[in-house]
């Protein structure tokens, strides 16, 4: 079975087409994943942390994409929730790379080691 991690990075608080479109696109991705049958994960690091507070407004474009995937939602990045001030810490938090000076931040080499490919937006 196929294995893809999706992470997103972009920030919704700069209210670009852009930073919406790399979510939408992540969220479209896991959507086409899940339908498929294929293991899909979804994590929020860095700015992206702040993304799922966002996507659960009713009125977001991305609502519904985001209801559809949420349940493939893996966590959010420790140690960026600590730096970027994510408020929505309904999802885990991931810090199985303990980098020090830091809460954690998820572990790319352990996705890789089970088999992931990991995609970025």
């Amino acid at each position: 079975m196929k294995k893809t991690a999706i992470v997103v990075l972009s920030d919704p608080k700069t209210g670009s087409e852009e930073a919406l479109g790399r979510v939408f696109n992540a969220l479209a991705v896991a959507y086409d994943c899940k339908t498929k049958g294929e293991k899909v994960v979804i994590i929020f690091q860095g700015t992206g942390s702040r993304w799922p507070e966002v996507l659960q407004e009713e009125d977001h474009p991305a609502h519904s994409l985001y209801s559809e995937v949420k349940d493939k939602i893996q966590g959010i990045s420790c140690g960026c929730a600590d730096v970027f001030g994510a408020n929505d810490l309904n999802y885990d938090l991931i810090k199985e790379n303990k980098v020090p000076g830091t809460s954690g931040f998820p572990s790319f080499v352990k996705l890789q080691k089970d088999g992931f490919t990991i995609i970025t937006f």
